[in-house]
C-alpha cells in the first residue's frame, strides 16, 4: 500500500468516525463538552442539536478519502493529488488549531470549554495534529517526484 493510500484512508476513517461522533453519538458528545452539573441548564439540548453540524461537514471529506482511494481518473494527476491532500491537511489543522487556544486557556474553566488533555478530546487533538502532518507528508513526498 502506498503511503498516500495509507493516509486517505486514516481520513476516511477519522473523517467517518467524526460524522458518527458528532452527528449520530451527539448526547455522547454533549457529555465530553459539558461538564455533569451543566447538562440540566436549557441551553444543553441546543448545543448537542448543534455538533450535528460538525459530523454534517466531516462526513463528505470522509467521503472524498474514501473515494480517492479507487484512485479516479482525475487524481492521477499530480496537480490534484498534491491539492487535495493540501485540503486535507488545512482540514485536520484547522481543527487542531482551533483546540490550542482552549489548551492555552487550560481546558476546562470552571463549565466553560473542555478538557483538550484528558479523554476524548485529548485523542482528538493528538489524532488531527498526526493526520495534519501525514497529509503534509503526502504533499512533500508527491512535490519531490514532480
Amino acid at each position: 500500500m502506498r503511503f498516500s493510500d495509507f493516509v486517505l484512508l486514516l481520513n476516511a476513517l477519522w473523517f467517518g468516525g467524526a460524522f458518527i461522533q458528532f452527528s449520530i453519538a451527539q448526547r455522547n458528545t454533549l457529555k465530553i463538552l459539558v461538564p455533569r452539573e451543566e447538562r440540566g441548564n436549557p441551553i444543553a439540548p441546543t448545543l448537542s442539536a448543534s455538533v450535528a453540524f460538525l459530523g454534517g461537514i466531516n462526513l463528505p471529506i470522509g467521503l472524498l478519502s474514501l473515494y480517492l482511494l479507487v484512485r479516479p481518473p482525475f487524481f492521477q494527476a499530480i496537480d490534484a493529488q498534491l491539492a487535495l491532500f493540501l485540503f486535507f491537511a488545512a482540514c485536520h489543522f484547522s481543527q487542531f488549531a482551533y483546540n490550542l487556544p482552549v489548551l492555552m486557556r487550560g481546558g476546562r474553566v470552571g463549565v466553560a470549554y473542555w478538557p483538550v488533555l484528558k479523554g476524548p478530546m485529548l485523542r482528538i487533538f493528538v489524532i488531527d495534529a498526526t493526520l495534519f502532518v501525514a497529509n503534509l507528508a503526502a504533499v512533500l513526498l508527491l512535490a519531490s517526484r514532480s
